[in-house]
């Protein structure tokens, strides 16, 4: 009977209790939004559909949530209005948890496309300042690598050059730009380290189908042995890779965009002519055909390299920060739903650069091949998809056709 009589007790004492919630409730809908709620809600009005911002108007008059400022928190450089509103649940208001979490991710949704939009006015010019920021020169090469991040269809390039060029900078810091990326050493990547292997049953990917749909940087390329590039060929050719040992049998996707070095056979490059230095590169032309663009990076000369040494002592080392390639990398992911279009006048000026190109041939280091023309196809959208543009016009092939040249004619120092 005592149970009884308890339970009879509490139950009574939780309805009056939500009756007398109910009533307070009602009564804070009538109390009037401060000048700052007012600020706030006009924000979330343009951002929220009408329901959603109906509920929050409701919930903060209630008081049951409260609104913050916050920000996307990147260099103004990137991004002059980051500011954005979102909702703080009170302490100790049940059912309402997961409105908020919904309601703040579709404001924090919105806020980034509107700093996506401001940013791609002058992405062009901002991307490549991110990768490798200290070293001084590689202008063209950092925008093809910069370029390499928006392609759909793979894009693969190849840094060949004297050690100490900042190489191995560049491809580092692009990879780390991409929401999807791996990196490793040539002289430590095994057929199995590129490829996968098995241990206690379970598969462990290597650093293909780890980076597939993004960016695989692979230091020192030259040093890896050639029997272990098997699955690489396969991988820059067809988008997977095979493993075949005893009774495992598998098939991974590893579509992706390669950005390598590799040092000459010499270590350093020697001579002036394209005859010279063919015969230092150390790639056979399977391997070398494979890449859509190649660079030859040379140490600068002496006049070349005080230049360089002025602009050092005249800044400070820069580093880009966490939040600044984080928001790269979410500009990457939302700019790769763009499909591009490319007018029928820039095919054609496609054609009479090539066109070009082919009747130059002689004096670079490798051939103008079909699979260069689908290289300068891909990166003219890519060049329009960093901007978020879905046509392409003459700016992106011109940017294209710099890029291109800079690959294929050899600099004599």
């Amino acid at each position: 009977m005592l149970i009884i009589f308890s339970f009879t007790k509490n139950f009574k004492l939780n309805r009056i209790k939500a009756k007398s919630m109910a009533v307070m409730d009602i009564l804070r809908l009538a109390r009037p939004f401060s000048r700052e709620e007012l600020n706030m809600l006009d924000f979330l009005e343009a951002c929220l559909d009408r329901e959603s911002f109906k509920q929050t108007k409701k919930f903060l008059k209630q008081n049951k949530i409260s609104l913050f400022y916050t920000r996307i928190g990147v260099s103004d450089s990137l991004v002059s209005e980051q500011e954005y509103v979102q909702l703080r649940l009170r302490q100790g208001v049940p059912g309402l948890k997961s409105f908020v979490e919904k309601t703040n991710k579709k404001i924090e949704r919105n806020a980034y496309e509107k700093a996506f939009k401001l940013f791609s006015k002058k992405a062009h010019e901002l991307i490549p300042t991110l990768i490798a920021p200290n070293i001084i020169g590689a202008d063209l090469i950092k925008k093809a690598a910069a370029l390499q991040l928006f392609v759909d269809d793979p894009i693969h390039i190849l840094l060949l050059g004297d050690p100490g060029t900042g190489k191995t900078d560049i491809i580092r810091s692009s990879s780390e730009l991409h929401p999807i990326s791996s990196f490793g050493l040539g002289s430590g990547t095994s057929s199995a380290g590129l490829s996968m292997t098995i241990k206690g049953g379970k598969i462990i990917k290597g650093l293909l189908p780890l980076a597939h749909n993004g960016i695989c940087a692979i230091d020192e390329l030259n040093l890896m042995r050639p029997t272990d590039r098997a699955s690489l060929y396969n991988a820059m050719e067809k988008g997977f890779i095979t493993y075949d040992k005893a009774d495992h049998h598998h098939r991974l996707d590893a579509n992706v965009k390669i950005i390598a070095t590799a040092n000459p056979s010499g270590e350093q490059f020697v001579g002036r002519t394209v005859e010279v230095l063919k015969k230092q590169i150390p790639f056979d032309a399977a391997m070398l055909s494979r890449f859509h663009l190649v660079f030859m990076m040379r140490k600068p000369d002496r006049e070349k390299f005080m230049r360089i040494t002025n602009k050092i002592l005249e800044g400070r080392q820069k580093k880009v920060s966490r939040n600044d390639k984080d928001f790269v990398k979410r500009y990457v992911d939302y700019a790769g739903s763009l499909e591009v279009e490319i007018p029928s006048e820039i095919k054609t000026a496609i054609s009479d650069f090539v066109n070009h190109l082919k009747s130059s041939e002689k004096e670079f280091l490798v051939e103008v091949s079909p699979r260069l023309v689908h290289g300068i196809m891909r990166l003219v959208r890519a060049s329009a998809r960093m901007n978020l543009r879905e046509k392409a016009n003459i700016n992106d092939l011109e940017t294209v056709q710099d890029i291109v040249k800079e690959s294929l004619f050899v600099r004599k120092s």
